[in-house]
């Protein structure tokens, strides 16, 4: 974010990923009780994609039109599947033992949906422009598949960034999104929105309580589910 006496305050891509990215290191340290981070370098790619073990993804609109992109390896879904359920209690002994269980791929769709609602809460408070989402979509994945995102996006910009867990596992975040600039116009409150932490909290209690908290797939209907999605 750029600033000076003389110059505007402008909030650009990169704004808006550092944005994602914390929402995604917040919402899986406050749930795993570990410490994830993510790479101080961003890359530019040219196309987003689902990639195996899990792949998840999610789309806004609203004042700002994006694709997010969640890729996860057999062993780092298993990680934050794991210390996320014991923190919530449940014995190891129940827990999946396969990345491929059903319950795994709801729990990262669960996370998804907290972090994404994270990351619109902030754009609300800190833009003043309000986006919404989709219901997260999990595949289990043996192939990479491509997501097209030509049609709803003008000038699409495109990037990646790689995070790290507790146990050094690695998962990316892919972006797409219409190039974009928020200029300040003037100077305003943030902190008049709701605490961003309560609002955190009831997003995850909410989630807790719904009984299907992400849409799975496999690999026979992932082509339906993504032409209906209008890619």
């Amino acid at each position: 974010m750029m600033s000076s006496e003389n110059e505007a305050i402008v909030y650009g891509t990169e704004d808006l990923l550092s944005s994602l990215c914390n929402s995604v290191t917040r919402v899986l340290n406050v749930a795993t009780q570990s410490k994830v981070n993510y790479s101080g370098m961003v890359q530019r790619i040219t196309k987003v994609g689902l990639k195996p073990d899990i792949g998840c993804f999610v789309l806004f609109d609203g004042g700002f039109t994006g694709l997010v992109v969640l890729n996860f390896a057999a062993d780092t879904a298993m990680e934050i599947y794991e210390r996320y359920m014991l923190h919530m209690g449940m014995p190891k002994s129940e827990l999946a033992g396969s990345h491929t269980s059903d319950e795994v791929s709801n729990i990262l769709g669960e996370l998804m949906n907290q972090i994404v609602g994270d990351f619109t809460g902030k754009i609300r408070r800190e833009l003043q422009t309000n986006i919404t989402q989709n219901q997260p979509k999990m595949l289990v994945l043996n192939k990479q598949i491509v997501l097209s995102v030509d049609t709803p996006l003008d000038r699409p910009e495109m990037r990646r960034v790689s995070f790290y867990t507790e146990k050094s596992n690695i998962f990316y975040l892919e972006l797409a999104i219409d190039r974009t600039e928020f200029i300040r116009l003037h100077d305003f409150d943030s902190s008049e929105i709701a605490d961003p932490d309560a609002l955190l909290e009831q997003q995850r209690d909410a989630h807790q309580a719904s009984s299907a908290p992400a849409v799975s797939a496999t690999d026979a209907d992932a082509d339906e589910l993504l032409k209906s999605l209008g890619m």
